[in-house]
């Protein structure tokens, strides 16, 4: 269904008054972000398949098409979106993912959400219908304004429809074992990630590395045979990557805060305690600790990365932006959204 008009009215409207805007599409990513406020604008019925061509490998859909739709379509084409993205729950939207930023397992080695985004249509912060990008890839001179919409949160306009790069399913696909301690999976993985190999995925959790291998069937056979390990049935792998994604590991259960760092893959593990699962071939560290905020972000900070504490009770917060960075992001926010009505609070607490 098709509500562009009706959403750019409401836009209209929140201008003329001066009333803040939340979006809300499925509502999956609610946690992710700081608390914003405003009346709600729910963008889910703003739903469907606008184009798919498999031989293109380009699908474009608006805002709220469910995500389980669109990878139920692709699947059924031997296609998917090969960063992986996690749903959180069956209402996952397209809009949400997009916003949200978020990638699996598979991501070091396809590309991140922006990487595969070729174009959008919004709403901006004036009421206008604007179209960026398109369905193809090519050189960008200056802002890539359908990659800017990556990981914003809703705080520069509202997504209304979206292209995405698509890519065939791998031929195959092997999950290796291996029992081994922190770090010698960290040194493993680096030495691996640079070896001309056909990996997919690399997770270490609870003393074992499971690393997945992606292609041929000749090539999966000959890189099994140089690395050992034990070979995972598909579905007890299946389950794992699965629980990784969604977030559904023992790791991830319990009350502990739970940190996002996002960090050279070679980055010796930082000093700071609690419990540690990497992901990413070593660049994404999930850490479920106590220790503060501040604490966390001065030594995430000192090594060139970012934190994020993504799930507590204390809720989501960001790693302060350096002043050029925050300046930019400020920027961009008048620029997309003069008036602020769009998901204030969301990424800064001043805007």
């Amino acid at each position: 269904m098709d509500n562009t008009e009706q959403l750019q009215q409401r836009v209209l409207s929140a201008i003329a008054t001066k009333t803040p805007l939340h979006i809300i599409g499925g509502n999956s990513k609610a946690f992710y972000g700081r608390p914003t406020h405003g009346e709600p604008l729910h963008v889910a019925e703003h739903s469907g398949v606008i184009h798919y061509e498999p031989t293109e490998l380009v699908i474009t859909a608006r805002c709220g098409t469910p995500l389980a739709e669109i990878e139920k379509l692709l699947s059924a084409n031997g296609q998917m979106l090969a960063f992986e993205p996690p749903n959180f729950g069956s209402t996952a939207t397209l809009g949400g993912t997009v916003a949200a930023g978020l990638s699996g397992s598979r991501r070091a080695y396809t590309g991140a959400v922006r990487d595969v985004v070729l174009g959008v249509g919004l709403i901006n912060g004036q009421g206008e219908v604007l179209k960026f990008g398109g369905e193809v890839m090519k050189n960008v001179a200056g802002f890539d304004v359908s990659r800017l919409q990556v990981g914003a949160l809703g705080t520069l306009g509202v997504l209304l429809d979206i292209s995405l790069k698509v890519l065939p399913r791998p031929e195959s696909e092997t999950t290796l074992s291996f029992i081994m301690g922190e770090a010698e999976a960290l040194s493993t993985m680096t030495q691996w990630g640079r070896q001309n190999l056909p990996l997919s995925a690399m997770c270490f959790a609870d003393n074992i590395l499971n690393v997945r291998l992606s292609g041929a069937e000749s090539a999966l056979k000959a890189a099994q045979q140089r690395l050992g390990g034990e070979v995972l049935s598909p579905l007890i792998a299946k389950a794992f990557w699965l629980s990784i994604r969604e977030q559904q590991h023992d790791f991830f259960r319990g009350d502990t805060p739970l940190w996002r760092l996002s960090l050279a893959p070679a980055t010796p593990q930082p000093p700071l305690s609690g419990k540690w699962l990497i992901d990413w071939g070593g660049a994404l560290r999930w850490l479920k600790s106590d220790d503060s905020a501040e604490t966390i972000f001065a030594t995430t900070q000192n090594l060139s990365a970012h934190a994020c504490r993504f799930r507590s009770v204390e809720g989501c917060e960001f790693q302060p932006p350096s002043e050029a960075v925050a300046k930019l992001h400020r920027n961009l926010k008048q620029a997309f959204d003069p008036h602020g009505i769009f998901n204030l609070g969301r990424l800064y607490a001043e805007w």
